[in-house]
């Protein structure tokens, strides 16, 4: 007897601490990262991410046990980076990106995801920069991610995912094409957030036919179409539409996870897919019940 549902063999589906509403090491509007572990498990997912560095624990023994007790195993870890400011940044960067990074292989990853630094705060909505890279900036930004994946997959075997995020130089579909060119396909590859993208008016079915060879990572975020549409007419800064709700659960928003599934599977390659429902702030009981209903349709796609 077959299925009417594809077989989605090359995805590996997990969450991350996003999902529970954590966006910093600590803040007491979060929910606790041991409430996290024992949550995500339930809602059956095998994989998760990391999160900001110092939510979970960063002693490798102690998380190994923590996670391993769980039934759980690590995809990636998460860094911010600023690549764009040049050479002067380049030690702070190291020093945040090995820790991390040290902490991820220690776990079995070997994944690390790369955000670049928004251009207004995403909790005060505050203009830190302006919104446009200068074309010294742009060649910055790709010889700065260049080395830092280097250096990356040489100290720790681990590969860069580069992810396009609102409210950052990396976000609208011109400006991930223009990074996509002037960085090596054998050194930069792409975490592309579907969520992220499609706020920021991007095709992820589009980017994964046109860029395939550069996609080796997902997270997997809808954005809700009548929220960004109030969104982008006001110009409202990322952190605050998140607290309006522009990221819900799938099946309600966009893009259609079956079609974004589907064009991932085809490349033929491995991919993690990352559930990720940026939800900052939240009550503490609002996340687990979204996470089995979003676990449960995943599964309804073949997932």
């Amino acid at each position: 007897m077959t299925s009417a549902t594809p077989s989605l063999d090359r995805i590996r589906v997990g969450s991350a601490p996003d999902s529970w509403g954590v966006w910093f090491p600590e803040d007491p509007e979060q929910v606790p990262w041991r409430r996290f572990l024992d949550e995500v498990s339930e809602a059956g997912y095998e994989w998760i991410e990391l999160g900001p560095y110092g939510y979970l624990p960063t002693d490798p023994a102690r998380l190994t046990e923590e996670v391993g007790s769980r039934g759980l195993k690590v995809s990636a870890g998460t860094v911010f980076t600023s690549l764009h400011r040049g050479p002067a940044v380049w030690d702070a960067t190291w020093e945040h990106v090995s820790q991390v990074a040290a902490l991820t292989r220690a776990m079995g990853a070997s994944n690390l995801v790369v955000i670049p630094s928004f251009w207004r705060d995403d909790k005060t909505a505050e203009e830190i920069e302006p919104r446009e890279l200068t074309a010294e900036q742009w060649r910055h930004l790709a010889s700065g991610t260049e080395r830092l994946a280097r250096e990356v997959r040489e100290k720790y075997g681990l590969e860069i995912m580069v992810h396009p995020h609102a409210d950052t130089h990396i976000d609208t579909e011109e400006h991930v094409e223009r990074f996509l060119d002037a960085t090596d396909s054998g050194l930069v590859n792409l975490c592309l957030d579907t969520g992220h993208y499609a706020y920021c008016g991007g095709d992820s079915v589009k980017l994964i036919e046109t860029y395939g060879e550069r996609i080796g990572y997902l997270h997997l975020k809808q954005v809700d179409p009548a929220v960004l549409s109030d969104v982008v007419e006001k110009g409202t800064p990322f952190g605050p539409a998140v607290r309006q709700g522009v990221m819900c659960e799938p099946p309600l928003g966009v893009p259609a996870m079956e079609p974004v599934l589907t064009a991932a599977q085809g490349l033929g390659v491995d991919l993690f897919a990352i559930v990720e429902q940026d939800m900052y702030p939240c009550p503490p009981d609002q996340p687990l019940p979204i996470a089995r209903r979003t676990r449960r349709f995943l599964r309804g796609c073949g997932a």
